[in-house]
């Protein structure tokens, strides 16, 4: 072999990198490979399994890691890489575009060094998502794989417009659209700007000043349009939802994934099951609104709407996952620090899921969400080579899913062990 590699500094390598380590997580299969190997050329997995099954390549360059677990690079379905989490309320107000966008180049580093390899980024303003996608993919800055939203679309005085000003500004965010024919025509918009998923919100919410959390803000009519379009033209959608009207719309409606899903019947939980739609619920940022919020200036009113519907979107957590409803790991980011999306693990566990099963909600199961699983969410020949280490293993103690050591990237060691 051409010899072991160091693990203090960062790689881009010419021969095969090969990984060893204790274990591997095959989350297709859902079981631990025992003294697992995994072989990279270039930015693709050629081997992966147990090490008595595989030939190390002479010219390979070895990362013997010991007691680790390797896990495909993982994914969140929800994030805000330019939102600043220390600017909420009125102070966000403050934060141009050009501003957000500058933001978020921090943001995106961050996450990549906590294991999170690719991203759906729900939400941004000014088309910032789409920039720092593009940087990202030009190298010009370090971040996960992102797929992008763009603005997200809402009705007039919705949670995913701007209520914080009175009427002398005129002011309304630039994902407004009211009507079947105005929705579809935002989705075109979004799209010719570069979103590759759609975002919009079915209901009000908690940091929207002015909505009610539970009350249902498009029209059934308003949603088909609007998935319809993005259908077309190959996109999935994503919807923040609430209340259980608006998450019952949605999905009738078609939409892919529902975010939050706080407030939920039996209903909703069957019409999940029966369309395949897939559930993000952000089971760990109650703890940062209450515990920090106020001091990033989240407003009183959305404090006591927190207050109100955390244990209970915890507790339907709990239920939809007993029920087997489509789940991936969406962590909200942005409205608390980027780089902490690993806490959540630990919450989804208290909260009802094995840790396999919350690993694979954020591998298999996001990939397969976004329509990528021939290419990401999973350690096997063929995909690409995201791959991350955690030490020990983290199917005893998912705390350990906050300290990622390794992190490669389109094969890539972007983040090695003594960093």
């Amino acid at each position: 072999m051409a010899g072991s590699l160091a693990l203090n500094s960062l790689f881009t390598l010419a021969n095969p990198l090969v990984i060893t380590a204790d274990r591997m997580v095959d989350v297709k299969a859902g079981k631990v490979i025992e003294s697992a190997v995994v072989i990279i050329e270039d930015d693709v997995i050629v081997q992966a399994g147990h090490s008595k099954k595989i030939a190390i390549p002479d010219n390979a360059e070895v990362m013997a890691l010991g007691d680790y677990t390797l896990m495909p690079g993982l994914m969140d379905m929800h994030v805000h890489l330019t939102s600043d989490p220390t600017k909420h309320g009125y102070s966000s107000l403050s934060v141009s575009v050009p501003r957000a966008a500058i933001t978020g180049v921090k943001h995106a580093k961050d996450t990549l060094m906590a294991g999170f390899t690719t991203v759906r980024n729900v939400g941004a303003p000014g088309f910032t998502d789409v920039a720092l996608r593009d940087a990202i993919n030009d190298g010009d800055v370090q971040g996960p794989r992102m797929f992008v939203a763009g603005p997200s679309l809402g009705v007039t005085g919705g949670h995913c417009d701007n209520n914080l000003l009175p009427y002398g500004y005129h002011d309304k965010s630039e994902g407004v659209a009211d009507g079947p024919w105005e929705v579809r025509k935002k989705v075109r918009e979004n799209i010719k700007y570069g979103a590759t998923v759609i975002k919009f919100c079915a209901t009000g919410g908690v940091l929207s000043k002015g909505t009610k959390v539970g009350a249902r803000q498009y029209t059934e009519e308003e949603m088909q349009a609007l998935i319809e379009e993005a259908h077309l033209r190959g996109l999935t959608v994503a919807t923040h939802a609430h209340g259980t009207s608006g998450i019952k719309a949605a999905i009738r409606s078609g939409v892919d994934s529902v975010e939050h899903v706080s407030l939920l019947d039996d209903e909703a939980i069957e019409l999940a099951k029966k369309h395949g739609t897939y559930f993000s619920m952000d089971v760990y940022v109650t703890e940062y609104i209450l515990g920090e919020g106020e001091k990033a200036g989240i407003l009183p009113e959305s404090l006591a709407k927190e207050r109100i519907v955390g244990t209970k979107q915890r507790e339907n957590f709990r239920k939809a996952v007993k029920a087997g409803v489509n789940m991936v790991f969406g962590s909200d980011a942005g409205v608390y620090p980027h780089g902490n999306n690993g806490k959540q693990f630990a919450r989804m566990v208290t909260w009802g899921m094995t840790p396999m099963q919350a690993i694979q909600a954020a591998t298999i199961n996001s990939a397969t969400l976004l329509k990528q699983q021939e290419s990401l969410g999973s350690i096997e020949a063929g995909r690409k080579a995201d791959v991350i280490a955690v030490k020990g293993n983290p199917l005893d103690n998912m705390a350990l899913m906050e300290d990622v050591g390794l992190v490669v990237k389109d094969g890539q060691i972007v983040k090695s062990l003594a960093m």
